[in-house]
């Protein structure tokens, strides 16, 4: 195994979103050890600000793996992290622990992370948006991502619209609002996850924009999941059903 020196060294490498230093990250997660969790918080107090967000980085998901789900150390990450956010300045190492939040799981962060919503680093609000879809069955964080359907980023509506409506069972006349102000965004993904959304509340303004999706030539699979939501279809529906079926069976069934 490498020494765990080159290891937070490697995080260090390349462009902050290359897979290299990414990759090293990873393998430190995956030691997930406590001379791990006390280099990345040792980090977390660099004066280097790569080095903050990297600390943050790994203990987002330390020795979390598909067969254990939760973060090991996980009320001191939360601790470590959230302490953060009073007071980071830096672009960089802030979405960082915005992101890690997120992954911690602690409800506590909501209250911080909304303070950044209007942070005018789009990728900020984008870690906002990301962070609080954890989170999208609380008032609060509803509330949050409600507003950032309508952030000037694309990436922040996106994610917002897919935390609000997709990953959230919340509904309200202003979350079916929200989703619905997106069918014509100029996001092509944004008006999926809206699709998506609005369908699982059974609201019906989805129904023209998304049959015009289902009757396309190239038909999305969120607007087939859009449809199989508004037909109550079982997980193993028809998988030889096109794009015009769905259509088809939308229109008998809503009369249009």
């Amino acid at each position: 195994m490498q020494d765990l020196d080159e290891m937070f060294a490697g995080t260090l490498s390349g462009d902050y979103d290359s897979e290299p230093p990414n990759e090293a990250v990873r393998a430190l997660r995956k030691l997930g050890n406590r001379e791990v969790f006390d280099r990345a918080a040792a980090w977390c107090v660099s004066q280097e600000p790569l080095k903050r967000a990297r600390g943050a980085d790994v203990l987002a998901q330390l020795g979390r793996t598909f067969e254990h789900r939760t973060n090991n150390f996980p009320e001191e990450s939360f601790a470590v992290v959230s302490a953060m956010l009073d007071r980071e300045t830096e672009p960089l190492p802030l979405l960082a622990a915005i992101h890690a939040l997120g992954h911690i799981g602690d409800p506590h962060c909501i209250s911080l992370i909304v303070q950044h919503r209007s942070h005018p680093a789009a990728d900020v609000r984008f870690a906002v948006a990301c962070a609080l879809g954890n989170f999208a069955n609380d008032s609060v964080a509803a509330d949050t991502l409600i507003e950032l359907t309508s952030d000037v980023d694309s990436d922040v509506r996106d994610w917002a619209t897919f935390g609000l409506g997709v990953l959230g069972e919340r509904d309200s006349p202003e979350i079916r609002n929200a989703l619905a102000s997106r069918l014509d965004d100029p996001c092509e993904d944004a008006r999926e996850e809206a699709m998506i959304g609005l369908a699982k509340r059974r609201d019906q303004r989805v129904l023209l924009p998304l049959i015009s999706c289902l009757e396309a030539t190239c038909v999305p699979e969120r607007a087939i999941e859009a449809a199989s939501e508004l037909l109550t279809l079982p997980d193993d529906k028809n998988d030889d059903w096109s794009g015009t079926s769905y259509a088809a069976a939308l229109r008998e069934k809503f009369g249009i």
